[in-house]
């Protein structure tokens, strides 16, 4: 199972930081490169516990959807977001949100499993993980710009 962790220091409050992360179009701005944008379930604005959104994007040259379901809520401490249905065995997303005297320790922790059981592995180890980790790095950069601007 690949296990992708990334920790982001945000200079703004865990409620400021817990929405940016569960804000739709924020999330679409942050994988923009991808040409990433919700098409289904909740398609703007902010998710909450126990609704969905279907995300299309292009990853490795091929059109993708992930549908995702809020399975956990504690604002402004955690979220999580698992996979219903998409191009992986299995993908559970947890948000955690810890406060800190300079601001919030935003924690992204993925757990994935790739499909094709041992090609699925040896693809987790060989690409699948670091591609992941730099999304979520780079998503984390962006969510930290947006907060520290609107908390100046």
């Amino acid at each position: 199972m690949g296990l992708v962790v990334v920790e982001t220091l945000i200079l703004a409050p865990a409620e400021l930081a817990f929405d940016a992360a569960r804000d739709i179009d924020l999330h679409a701005e942050t994988q923009a490169h991808a040409g990433e944008r919700a098409v289904a379930g909740v398609t703007s604005g902010l998710i909450e516990m126990g609704q969905e959104v279907t995300f299309e994007a292009r990853h490795f040259g091929l059109r993708l959807r992930h549908s995702a379901r809020i399975t956990a809520f504690d604002r402004p401490r955690r979220f999580q977001d698992t996979m219903i249905r998409g191009a992986f065995k299995s993908f559970v997303h947890d948000h955690s949100f810890e406060e800190r005297e300079s601001g919030t320790l935003m924690i992204d922790r993925l757990e994935l499993r790739a499909p094709l059981w041992i090609l699925g592995r040896f693809a987790e180890w060989l690409f699948l993980d670091r591609y992941l980790e730099r999304l979520l790095r780079e998503r984390g950069l962006l969510i930290k710009a947006h907060c520290e601007a609107q908390a100046r």
